[in-house]
């Protein structure tokens, strides 16, 4: 099945479906989107890494979930397929997938609410979303950047984000690190990202995608900051792989709390990534980081993050540790989905 998945899309699987063997399930993924190849003709990819995800869908093996969620990158023009982050946009279809497939019983009529056990992090995300004689509801009112229209909403909480990948909400236990000359936060709440002023890397921040793509200086000082911030985060040679992101922030002025570019990590995001923007919401909010000082939100209850195509809201509370640092009290969305097609698909044979 492929949905819409807030402002990606992905072909979702249920697990039984696929090779148990690792190198031949990617293998048959990378034949189903078409890759490598930079336009995915012979394959059902959109040649951009937000729309060559792929969600792997599952009975939970925990009895704290409902159902298990294996997010895979699938690379574009190269052979790779990375199980090393989440998704939080394809989690937005998580679960009407799961309610589709015949995985949750008992759906008829009203909220439900199912908690998806994310693999990739081992952390839990509760989604809340409307159903109706057991099928999902799409249709709806909610609008989010990125998206042309409205649909239902899908509200989002997570449980246990901070440090899912790197083990730690600041791997190297500080708010601010100078890397390569240039003041960052390096933070893992549901994404690895590095969080940079913009002006510190000679740019605004408010340039287009595009533009900031074709600025090669500025990309290969970005790859250099992000290899640096891969070792002390603890992830090691991330020369090849799709973590850490990167975000420049700036002010806001748009009105919304602060101004984003996100590098995911190579292409320029159009928007910004769900728990990517968790984490540099988190970020804004712990003082002398690069974030606070250009962040216009605080006291706000929800920080909106301003992007290339509108906004992203995210419910971030944040209480002091024991240890003298942060803990993070709560995290949440609102996102949407929306199935589009549900069929067979034919890969290439090699």
């Amino acid at each position: 099945m492929i949905l819409r998945g807030g402002s990606s899309k992905g072909a979702y699987f249920l697990r039984d479906d696929l090779p148990e063997d690792i190198a031949e399930r990617d293998s048959l993924l990378q034949r189903i989107m078409g890759s490598p190849d930079a336009r995915q003709i012979d394959g059902i990819g959109g040649a951009h890494p937000l729309t060559s995800k792929v969600a792997v869908v599952a009975p939970a093996g925990d009895p704290d979930a409902d159902v298990d969620y294996l997010f895979l990158q699938v690379g574009v023009d190269d052979d790779d397929v990375s199980d090393r982050q989440n998704c939080g946009n394809l989690l937005a279809g998580i679960g009407p997938f799961a309610v589709e497939r015949g995985l949750l019983y008992g759906a008829r009529d009203g909220e439900l609410s199912v908690r998806i056990r994310m693999l990739n992090t081992d952390s839990i995300a509760t989604a809340r979303f409307t159903v109706t004689d057991g099928t999902p509801v799409y249709e709806g009112t909610a609008a989010i950047s990125g998206v042309p229209g409205a649909a239902a909403a899908i509200h989002l909480e997570f449980e246990g984000l901070a440090g899912g990948s790197t083990g730690t909400l600041l791997p190297t236990g500080r708010a601010v690190d100078v890397i390569c000359g240039t003041s960052c936060t390096l933070i893992d709440n549901g994404m690895p990202v590095v969080v940079l002023r913009a002006d510190a890397l000679g740019v605004s921040g408010y340039e287009t995608p595009s533009a900031l793509e074709r600025n090669d200086a500025l990309r290969s000082k970005l790859e250099a900051i992000r290899l640096e911030a891969g070792k002390l985060m603890g992830l090691g040679d991330v020369s090849n792989t799709t973590v850490p992101k990167l975000t420049l922030v700036a002010p806001p002025r748009d009105g919304g709390h602060l101004c984003t570019r996100t590098f995911i990590p190579h292409r320029c995001h159009d928007a910004i990534g769900v728990l990517g923007a968790v984490s540099v919401a988190t970020a804004a909010l712990l003082d002398e980081s690069p974030a606070s000082t250009c962040f216009e939100g605080h006291g706000a209850d929800v920080v909106r993050l301003e992007h290339p195509t509108g906004f992203f809201d995210a419910v971030v509370e944040l209480e002091p540790a024991a240890d003298g640092g942060v803990h993070v009290e709560r995290a949440g969305i609102v996102r949407t989905a929306r199935k589009l097609m549900d069929g067979i698909v034919f890969p290439r044979s090699g």
